[in-house]
């Protein structure tokens, strides 16, 4: 793989907590309007927050609001860009479990040619959407979150970092989330990861597969537009946070449906035991304890659903998924939900929210039926990538989420 230091753009030491933020695509106008402090980034992701009343996100005004605004932050000092390229370390710490990322710029072409592996289908709307704020601020303000097979020596060397260097910065967001953040100014040890990650056969798009797929189409039409074009351009770059792959975690997401199909409780159940062992719980919340077993909220009650064998194929990397298992077995053969990506009779809950948000959305009469999945883990996501398998919608939910603004990456 190739990556390559860069000369980062940051917020200083004493305003990081300030101007970093949460990234735009988990709030919505409103909720970052009401977040948004002066210094913070929501006014160059989000821009259409300081416009009263909101305005549209994709209107003209909103675009030259978050051109107005980068150039403010660094004409203010609330953006600073470093004198020499450098990498980054990134930790992030959730309910005492920490996970280290190197902070670098990830090349074009190893996304174009596949090295850069992808596991869910991106809409062209959206890439179209993301790219328009890439181009038009000359920059990757956001970065996208990768994942590399464990490498021994790149271990040791965060370590190292880790243990002997102050962090330039180390704070808790009011999510109650940790970011700690280190600058790698040692010129060798760059050049040694340079080489440790040339060594490397892929990376895995683990999270922003839109910001991943908008990031190369602009370095590939800044390409086109270049006469002059080396191939060494910033352009030829973008921004990635990338982390060993023993250390992520990925959570649940779950699924909550409108109706039964016609079909009474009752015989929604007798359906579903043709396929599941299917025992009663009471009204205690049921977590799901290991793959092919579900939880699901009924009238009331909780149920331990375990597919039976024979009903999917642990051979296949799509196959063995739960989200396919019940996909098949639930929406498809007794509810008949037709294509998840559009049906207006399902919704997707995160599993940040806990089974809780599941049992409130079907007691509030909103929802008649939830399901509780066993999150899928990044081997099965290496595996699907890996023999160019697409995963279902809504299967992966990585958390933390990046801060964005703790460093931006310029193309020129």
């Amino acid at each position: 793989m190739k990556i390559k230091p860069f000369a980062g753009v940051r917020p200083p030491k004493d305003l990081a907590d300030q101007v970093a933020s949460r990234p735009y695509d988990v709030l919505n106008s409103v909720e970052a309007k009401i977040e948004a402090g002066e210094k913070s980034l929501l006014h160059i992701i989000k821009p259409e927050i300081d416009f009263d009343p909101i305005a549209d996100e994709h209107s003209q005004i909103v675009y030259d609001k978050a051109v107005e605004n980068f150039k403010l932050w660094q004409e203010r000092g609330w953006l600073v860009q470093d004198d020499a390229e450098m990498y980054y370390v990134y930790a992030q710490t959730m309910d005492g479990r920490t996970q280290y990322g190197l902070v670098a710029a990830a090349n074009v072409d190893d996304y174009m040619t596949g090295k850069i592996k992808k596991h869910e289908l991106t809409r062209k709307d959206k890439e179209d959407d993301r790219m328009i704020h890439v181009r038009i601020q000359d920059a990757n303000i956001e970065p996208v979150f990768f994942a590399y097979p464990d490498v021994a020596e790149m271990n040791e060397i965060v370590e190292n970092i880790v243990k002997n260097q102050d962090p330039e910065y180390d704070f808790v967001a009011p999510d109650g989330f940790g970011h700690t953040f280190w600058v790698i100014r040692d010129a060798n040890v760059n050049k040694r990861i340079t080489e440790i990650f040339a060594e490397i056969p892929a990376l895995y798009v683990a999270d922003g597969h839109h910001r991943t797929a908008a990031a190369a189409r602009v370095g590939a039409e800044k390409r086109e537009q270049n006469p002059n074009h080396t191939g060494d351009e910033e352009y030829n770059y973008f921004l990635a946070v990338i982390f060993p792959e023993s250390q992520l975690k990925i959570i649940d997401y779950n699924r909550v449906v409108k109706d039964l199909n016609g079909l009474t409780s009752t015989q929604f159940l007798e359906k579903l035991s043709e396929s599941f062992d299917v025992v009663e719980m009471g009204a205690e919340i049921y977590k799901p304890n290991a793959l092919h077993n579900f939880g699901m909220y009924l009238d009331g009650k909780w149920y331990s659903l375990t597919a039976k064998v024979g009903t999917y194929n642990d051979n296949d990397p799509i196959g063995v998924l739960d989200v396919t298992v019940l996909s098949n077995l639930v929406f498809d053969n007794i509810l008949n939900l037709g294509d998840l990506r559009t049906s207006k009779r399902i919704d997707f809950v995160g599993g940040i929210r806990g089974l809780g948000e599941l049992q409130k959305r079907v007691d509030s009469g909103e929802m008649v039926a939830a399901f509780a999945l066993y999150p899928v883990t990044m081997r099965q996501i290496i595996d699907i990538a890996d023999t160019g398998n697409i995963m279902p919608p809504k299967t992966t939910w990585f958390e933390p989420k990046l801060r964005s603004g703790l460093v931006i990456h310029k193309l020129s």
